[in-house]
């Protein structure tokens, strides 16, 4: 079948479509339907089911005689140290864990707090609490303790599970004082919490309150899958917003699972036994979906990895691991691999290694510029699947599925809806716009299968955020166009849509053209505030290393390439050098918070920047052009 069939079968039979689907799932009890709309425009999937994500991620593969397989890899270019885990001990080590979380009075529904590394064993806590019908909430290991606190009163955890420390290039990241300090500002305090100590770092625990990882586990009986409700849900996950209260996204069991295992087969058409490596963190939702869930749920290998793209020990570090570990599929953030290319910007390192298994490269979290697809293209020579979705999704929007039919590439363009999503481009009245034109992109309700149903414990939070601006759609906040063949660009969030003198521009139009420079590895454009225009657009520009020339005459050359390649009307003339941009830890360009600084204005540091020194970087930068006064 080919992607039009397969989407054309989903838009006239959707319930038949996920009920297919749901037959790839173990289940307890199958589902008599797939959507319950009845609260609409609250809808469930599945929810008249029951089931067990461990047992479908975990123990249906050791009981079909897969227990040797391997599970999960774990690779550290840091602790210079590599080791495999078998589905039959990953059983084992889980159900451990599980016996231990329920003999300390953690039931189903209870809420456990994950702070932990990129190790192995924050999926095995992940799995535990999915195991006995506890909702798991992963914060960010070495989130700020104020952060943390902030999600402990939100989220109101039985038990918190952390590690000792993390590890960064260079430097040890103290965990185990960050969740004291966190517990201190708390309202609401956890019944205990269990420290997995690691070599690098043994933290002093708190009699009582705090349990040894190991010890903990000692002589306990260890825990059956416990069936759940297809609505319970299986975590919560916070949104990293810049501002005020964390918003909690609500993944349900059911949908969860039939979604992510569609997923693994469709798009990334990886089978089980097959080597996935999604190279992210567990705290964000590529690490929810696919490093722990999606790959398990397939009985695939998934590749759980503690280093950087470049630094652990360089650029190619990511190719090392592909060879190495025979990785079939691997997903990057583009950021990552702008990393690699300006350090790396003429293969050298790639040509090292033996990537000939790899048969793609899919990218998400920003919008992929079509210089690093270009580059990735030309040095791996696979395709560079750019795909679109979002911690509220949980899965694709849109992608090319290559598991259905490898669509032809269109640069900047993630491709086409997945089944599940009616994407359309609306206007601020809510009226579709012509194929061509910039609008906000919503998704015709209901949305998909292992996306959202709602946000923890504040559902007219819920309506608000998503369901308001356009009745009937979710609004996904970020702003686009589709061409005539249907092909979805997303050019910016809606608010990096900017207004020069009554014409809406897209900022990710502008960053575009100046990505395609041949010095240039990385750029952002804003809108800043200009008392003629309304805003002006301003451009940095990170340079590739190596690079000698000046930078007035590179600067000279953007702001032409910008003025031939869109035209006069986007003003551009604004734009400075600077070493780095500020970014979260999972790559996103801190826009909103550049804009803050270039117009003078207050900001609330954002809880997941991943060095706050680069804001003084950037103030000085603007200063420097007569900005940041």
């Amino acid at each position: 079948m080919k992607y039009s069939d397969v989407y054309k079968g989903w838009q006239e039979d959707p319930e038949g479509f996920w009920m297919t689907a749901a037959e790839k799932i173990d289940w307890v009890e199958k589902p008599t339907k797939a959507l319950f709309d009845e609260n609409a425009p609250i809808y469930e999937w599945f929810s008249d089911a029951k089931v067990n994500t461990c047992w479908n991620a975990v123990d249906r593969h050791v009981e079909a005689g897969h227990g040797d397989r391997v599970a999960i890899i774990h690779d550290s270019p840091i602790t210079h140290s590599k080791h495999e885990i078998t589905y039959g001990e990953l059983r084992d080590r889980v159900a451990s864990l599980a016996g231990a979380l329920r003999a300390k009075g953690v039931e189903k529904g209870d809420r456990v707090v994950i702070y932990m590394p990129m190790v192995p064993e924050a999926l095995e806590a992940m799995l535990a609490c999915a195991r006995i019908g506890a909702i798991h909430s992963v914060v960010f290991g070495g989130f700020a303790a104020n952060e943390l606190a902030v999600r402990i009163d939100d989220a109101r955890p039985k038990c918190i599970i952390a590690a000792s420390c993390g590890l960064e290039p260079g430097r040890v990241v103290h965990y185990k004082p960050l969740l004291d300090g966190a517990i201190d500002l708390a309202k609401h305090k956890p019944d205990f919490t269990v420290i997995f100590q690691r070599d690098q770092e043994v933290a002093k625990l708190i009699d009582g309150r705090d349990y040894d990882w190991h010890g903990f586990q000692f002589g306990v009986e260890p825990a059956e899958c416990v069936p759940v409700e297809g609505n319970h849900p299986a975590y919560i996950l916070y949104t990293s917003g810049t501002t005020g209260q964390p918003k909690g996204v609500i993944r349900a069991t059911a949908g969860h699972l039939v979604a992510l295992r569609w997923t693994m087969e469709n798009i990334y058409k990886v089978a089980p036994g097959e080597v996935f490596w999604a190279a992210s963190d567990v705290g964000w939702v590529v690490g929810h979906s696919y490093i722990c869930y999606a790959p398990l749920i397939n009985g695939s290998t998934t590749i759980v990895f503690e280093g950087k793209p470049v630094g652990t020990p360089d650029a190619g570090t990511f190719w090392r691991v592909i060879e190495e570990h025979k990785v079939k599929s691997f997903f990057t953030a583009p950021t990552a691999l702008r990393a690699v290319k300006r350090e790396d910007p003429t293969g050298e390192y790639v040509k090292k290694y033996d990537t000939r298994g790899c048969q793609a490269v899919f990218l998400a979290g920003e919008r992929a510029d079509p210089d690093t697809i270009l580059w990735a293209q030309a040095q791996l020579h696979v395709p560079v699947i750019d795909h679109w979705w979002q911690t509220e999704t949980g899965w694709a929007i849109a992608a090319n599925p290559l598991g259905i039919e490898e669509l032809p590439v269109k640069l900047g363009s993630p491709a086409l809806p997945m089944p599940g999503y009616q994407i359309e481009i609306l206007d601020e009245g809510g009226h579709p716009v012509k194929a061509g034109e910039l609008g906000a992109i919503a998704i015709k309700l209901p949305l998909p299968p292992g996306t959202l149903p709602g946000l923890w414990n504040a559902e007219e939070r819920f309506r608000k955020s998503y369901l308001q601006q356009f009745p009937g759609y979710y609004e996904t906040g970020d702003a686009g166009m589709k061409d005539e063949d249907g092909y979805v660009y997303i050019m910016a969030r809606t608010d990096d849509v900017i207004n020069v003198a009554g014409h809406r521009l897209s900022t990710g139009g502008m960053e575009e053209v100046l990505a395609a420079h041949p010095d240039v590895a990385e750029c952002a454009v804003i809108g800043v505030t200009d008392q003629l225009k309304g805003q002006m657009p301003m451009g940095f520009l990170c340079l590739n290393s190596g690079v000698t020339r000046d930078n007035d005459e590179i600067i000279k050359e953007v702001v032409k390439l910008v003025r031939e390649k869109i035209g006069p009307v986007a003003a551009f003339k604004l734009c400075v050098v600077v070493d780095r941009l500020p970014k979260t830890r999972s790559g996103k360009i801190l826009r909103g918070v550049m804009v803050k600084i270039a117009d003078g204005e207050e900001f609330k540091m954002p809880a997941t920047i991943d060095d706050p020194a680069i804001l003084d970087e950037i103030k000085v930068a603007l200063q420097s052009i007569g900005y940041a006064k």
